[in-house]
């Protein structure tokens, strides 16, 4: 583990982001202009703006509700054109009430209304008609950037996409990676040593979302204008990983 500290630089010249940019183009350009990238960094990427890049708006004028989303919206008293889109992006709906609706993400993990978003998505009158939608493959999406970024400057990096996700018993939302690519998503410490001499037996450290976290408090959750930043000094080794080391497998679930 590294001992150096952890820094968190954000990157203010991003341009806003639409369908079929090339979000590597824009980071080796922020790259030159601000914070030189350096070996090692990660570069942890702000889940709307790839879900721009990838054409994940959605028009709800365009979205016909079913049976099935007209009675949980009923119960919800949500849009049931969202409810829809929703049930689509959802492989399981897990608690229903009025303002709420949880649910297993068909990518594994559990949050509200499937990470689908009206904040953020475009600019004018009509932004309540439209709404955002995860990264088709956050996984997929973060190893393109990652590889496409050697590629063309020859520096290996990290790439992580988060988005902000409540918890089940506290308040609030904190920044929660949903993609990963050449950063562990798990660290274990079993084994190691504490202060005192102990042996660590059940320590498994949730890295990417802590650096999440961390970097989600630089990004902010309204107008800041900062969808990404570089980390610089993760205390732990870059490795290939997924999405997936971070997701309880249900038959782990006590509270399922």
């Amino acid at each position: 583990m590294s001992a150096k500290p952890l820094s968190i630089l954000p990157i203010t010249s991003f341009p806003m982001v639409k369908a079929g940019d090339d979000l590597v183009d824009f980071l080796i350009t922020s790259h030159q202009m601000e914070y030189p990238v350096q070996p090692q960094d990660i570069i942890v990427i702000t889940q709307k703006i790839v879900s721009k890049s990838e054409g994940r708006l959605r028009d709800l004028r365009q979205v016909e509700p079913g049976e099935k989303a007209l009675d949980l919206a009923a119960i919800c008293e949500k849009d049931p054109r969202l409810v829809q889109l929703i049930l689509e992006e959802s492989s399981e709906i897990l608690r229903v009430r009025k303002g709420l609706l949880i649910v297993k993400h068909r990518l594994g993990f559990v949050c509200a209304n499937a990470g689908i978003d009206h904040s953020n998505t475009v600019e004018g009158d009509k932004e309540e008609d439209f709404v955002l939608l995860l990264p088709e493959n956050p996984d997929q999406s973060a190893a393109r950037i990652q590889k496409e970024f050697f590629s063309r400057t020859g520096i290996d990096i990290g790439v992580m996409i988060i988005d902000s996700h409540g918890r089940a018993w506290r308040n609030g939302t904190v920044g929660t990676a949903i993609g990963v690519a050449n950063v562990p998503g798990l660290v274990d410490l079993r084994g190691h040593k504490d202060l005192f001499g102990y042996t660590l037996r059940a320590t498994l450290i949730a890295a990417a979302d802590e650096l999440a976290a961390a970097a989600s408090l630089v990004m902010g959750q309204a107008n800041e204008a900062v969808p990404c930043v570089i980390a610089r000094g993760f205390p732990y080794p870059l490795r290939e990983a997924s999405l997936s080391e971070l997701i309880r497998p249900d038959e782990l679930d006590l509270f399922k």
